[in-house]
């Protein structure tokens, strides 16, 4: 039997649910993109882009995904013959080195454990080893929808600086922008890059690049630049058209737009941090409930390394895929399958346009299923997760 029909819920870590008055928003039809209302829209979104990340520094909007975002950060701050780190603390930082090995450049991986945060005295060690100016850049990632794992971007910056080394911080913070608190310049970050589709509420088609002077200034007269990303002539912009390196991406301006406004009506970034917060936590107190030997459990168990805006689980004895199917078959539920082992574990995304019955209800329909798998079980994690809930209601 299934019972899906009703309204689909997806609870993967990104593309996330999007608002009704986003989708309506990007309906708008196509405007004058020389003069007009699209100028005013899109001196909104930048004036407004700054204070996402927290920083002084400028931020751009490029088409395109998370990907095009790292492609503008390398393109702009690299030359030829530069040496980068990247910090291993799941998948994606990974898949950010390989475009930075793309490019022709040499990268060294910082190896990392598969489930847990970069170590910032292994990184200092590491940087130590070698001249302050081997490499040119360290990336790593905020948060890892992989694995669900958050670093400590401020204690990665100190062991940087303790290490006397001049490279550039760039920290992808697609995952983890509008769902995790993050400040660029109090953490010393010099790059953030980002896209639309997770905790900013947006369809996927914007990526989001910030930089601070510094790196800006660094960046003059490198020989990896390209026109349709140079972050300069963004920068010295005098039409819309220019501002995104061609035609704009008209009908997702529309829509960022709105969702910024519906961050800025919650009470802000602090705001919805908050509500981030107290999702996850009952996420995470359901999985703690349902935890047992050769049962599900959390993949990161260190709460500090916990992601707001996903939790990876193993699924123990129970085929992950198969628990998927039957979610969405079955009961109308998507969950996140795994990016590494997809019949070893799973993800619940909880980012953006969340709220209490979406998140009980997905975990209630996981529950269920696990149950009529007759999956090993500790727990009931409902009521755990309704404990918490009702902390957050006051």
């Amino acid at each position: 039997m299934s019972l899906r029909f009703g309204r689909a819920v997806v609870a993967i870590p990104g593309p996330s649910i999007v608002p009704d008055r986003v989708l309506e928003a990007m309906r708008t039809p196509m405007p004058d993109i020389y003069g007009g209302e699209l100028v005013d829209v899109s001196d909104e979104v930048l004036a407004q882009l700054p204070g996402i990340v927290g920083t002084k520094g400028r931020g751009f909007v490029l088409i395109g995904n998370g990907h095009s975002a790292w492609d503008m950060a390398i393109a702009n701050t690299l030359r030829r013959g530069d040496k980068v780190l990247v910090l291993d603390s799941g998948q994606f930082p990974k898949m950010w080195g390989e475009a930075v090995a793309f490019a022709g450049l040499e990268t060294e991986v910082l190896p990392g454990s598969p489930f847990g945060p970069v170590d910032p005295a292994q990184l200092a060690e590491r940087l130590m080893a070698g001249p302050s100016d081997e490499f040119a850049a360290v990336i790593g990632v905020h948060v890892d929808t992989a694995n669900s794992v958050r670093n400590d971007v401020a204690a990665l910056r100190r062991a940087i600086d303790q290490a006397g080394s001049s490279a550039l911080f760039m920290i992808d913070g697609i995952a983890s922008l509008g769902c995790d608190e993050y400040h660029m310049d109090d953490w010393g970050v010099d790059v953030t890059v980002g896209a639309s589709q997770k905790g900013l509420m947006t369809p996927p088609g914007i990526g989001l690049v910030w930089v601070n002077d510094r790196t800006r200034e660094r960046g003059q007269g490198n020989d990896l630049r390209l026109q349709s990303l140079d972050w300069d002539s963004r920068a010295n912009a005098t039409r819309v058209y220019e501002n995104y390196g061609g035609t704009p991406p008209v009908s997702h301006l529309y829509a960022f737009r709105e969702a910024l406004r519906m961050i800025d009506e919650e009470g802000g970034l602090a705001a919805a941090w908050a509500r981030h917060q107290v999702l996850a936590d009952a996420v995470r107190a359901a999985a703690t409930q349902w935890a047992t030997a050769g049962g599900v459990r959390m993949c990161i168990e260190d709460p500090a390394a916990q992601s707001n805006g996903v939790t990876a689980l193993h699924s123990g004895s129970v085929n992950a895929l198969e628990l998927a199917h039957r979610c969405q078959a079955g009961a109308g539920v998507t969950i996140g399958r795994g990016v590494v082992s997809p019949t070893s574990f799973f993800r619940i995304g909880h980012m953006g346009h969340v709220n209490p019955p979406m998140v009980m209800g997905v975990l209630g329909t996981i529950e269920a299923v696990l149950r009529s798998m007759n999956a090993p079980l500790g727990g009931s994690g409902l009521e755990a997760a309704a404990e918490v809930i009702a902390t957050g209601l006051g």
